[in-house]
């Protein structure tokens, strides 16, 4: 049992390997695993490795901004916050492409009403929203509709307040873009 050059020996693993990145995998026995193809990873299939198209292979990413600070009350206006994007990404859809949240709920009637832009046009086709009394997004009335998933690197991203609650005392508004790296 000992290492020897490349070929590891020990019960017979330097027999299956025969290709410069060859694995070993073990199902009922040990068998050769022939590399994979350019652009392809190792993945498991059903409890076994397996090459698949790195495609496939995808990590959410959630960025999130607060547009406000934590106790003064929100109110209505354009460009709250901007800032870049530090990479591009492409959005989940809905809610769970784009969300919303609130330190302090407001506390009468309405909605708070959130538009995102991306280079001074909106992403959103139906505007993000967050009932009164709640302190999310997630689950409102109506529901958000990300009209344009793309998001540039470095683009110019700009959150408007279009809508406050009858209270108008909501606080702490937070917003969450969700996807995959583009």
């Amino acid at each position: 049992m000992g290492f020897n050059g490349d070929l590891y020996q020990e019960s017979g693993a330097s027999v299956v390997m025969t290709t410069k990145g060859d694995v070993v995998r073990y199902n009922t026995e040990r068998e050769r695993y022939g590399i994979g193809s350019t652009n392809q990873v190792l993945t498991v299939v059903a409890g076994l490795p397996a090459w698949a198209d790195a495609g496939h292979v995808t990590q959410s990413r959630a960025l999130e901004v607060a547009c406000s600070d934590e106790s003064t009350a929100l109110t209505t206006g354009t460009a709250k916050v901007t800032f870049r994007m530090p990479f591009a990404m492409t959005l989940n859809a809905g809610e769970a492409g784009v969300r919303a949240s609130l330190t302090g709920a407001g506390s009468t009637s309405g909605t708070t009403t959130i538009d995102i832009n991306e280079g001074g046009s909106t992403i959103l086709s139906t505007k993000c929203t967050i009932d009164d009394g709640d302190l999310t997004s997630v689950g409102a009335t109506s529901a958000v509709v990300v009209s344009d998933v793309n998001l540039a690197d470095n683009s110019s991203i700009t959150v408007d307040i279009d809508a406050v609650t009858g209270g108008a005392d909501e606080t702490g508004l937070k917003i969450q873009l969700i996807g995959t790296l583009a």
